[in-house]
């Protein structure tokens, strides 16, 4: 009921382990606060909260137009709701390294696992298309040692994305992951890998755990679990899939009502209203008011 009774410092030790389990952790992205409550009943090792999301959300495309407040307080709305551990994408940091190390005790102060911080230049652009640009590895690696001496929490997690891939090729990722690691990341989120086995160059280059992106449309096959296991992929993420699919069955929904005038043929495919109850744990609200709020009206007297 209200919010998840595990605390942050909690989510943040359970997101080192499973990071150090040896075998790969799914987090699907959450949308919004009861999609992550939906992670968390299906089973899932945690959530992923994307920048893309949070500024499609808004009706924004993802090239950094959301801030700072947005997104720690959104984020913050959804991590709290479940007892898994969030992972949030913080962009390239909204802003210079000080910037960098507000967003950092920002985002811990919300609650978060960890986030990641990009070395694309601001305005970014999202990791899939072409056209990025890379900030030079000392802008890049100020932007993560800001980072790890901002934080608080030694657990809190500071994972660095790098594009470098799609701009100066295999051999760069390795070098700069590398490099960000040595400023302090904790964890190397290669962005656009084309196959498995540049993820496997990755993992030869670093010894902290790395992070693939399964998202849909984008520049890597749709690799299963058991492939990432095998290149020693440590955490995957599903970043829009969720909401891709949410406004999927919007949009068919919307236009059987303009078509046929009425939602009724859909009705079988949407939650039901107990099973949305359910998710936001109305009965638990039910029990609490009637436990403590059961009080009688006095009358005219």
């Amino acid at each position: 009921m209200l919010y998840s009774k595990v605390t942050p410092e909690q989510k943040r030790l359970r997101l080192r382990e499973l990071l150090a389990s040896g075998t790969v952790q799914q987090f699907p992205g959450a949308f919004n606060p009861l999609s992550a409550r939906l992670i968390e009943e299906k089973g899932f090792a945690g959530v992923y909260i994307s920048g893309a999301v949070l500024a499609n959300d808004l009706g924004l495309p993802d090239i950094g137009l959301t801030t700072l407040t947005e997104v720690a307080t959104r984020a913050g709305q959804i991590a709290r709701m479940t007892d898994l551990p969030s992972l949030v994408d913080a962009d390239t940091g909204f802003g210079e390294p000080m910037n960098v190390a507000r967003s950092i005790q920002e985002l811990e102060n919300a609650g978060l696992a960890g986030l990641h911080i990009e070395d694309q230049f601001n305005p970014k652009r999202c990791g899939h298309l072409d056209g990025k640009n890379v900030v030079d590895l000392d802008t890049a690696t100020k932007r993560i040692r800001a980072a790890a001496d901002a934080r608080r929490d030694p657990n809190f997690l500071i994972m660095a994305r790098t594009d470098i891939r799609a701009v100066d090729g295999l051999r760069a990722a390795q070098d700069r992951a590398k490099a960000l690691v040595d400023a302090g990341a904790d964890a190397i989120f290669p962005e656009a890998m084309a196959t498995l086995d540049e993820f496997q160059a990755i993992r030869d280059a670093v010894d902290v755990p790395i992070l693939a992106n399964m998202t849909e449309f984008g520049k890597s096959e749709l690799f299963t679990t058991k492939q990432l296991q095998a290149v020693g992929v440590n955490m995957v993420i599903y970043p829009v899939t969720l909401l891709r699919s949410a406004m999927g069955a919007a949009q068919q929904v919307l236009d059987t009502l303009r078509s046929l005038g009425s939602q009724e043929v859909r009705v079988p495919q949407m939650l039901t209203r107990a099973r949305l109850y359910d998710l936001v744990d109305y009965e638990a609200y039910n029990k609490f008011d009637s436990g403590i709020f059961n009080f009688q009206i006095p009358g005219n007297h």
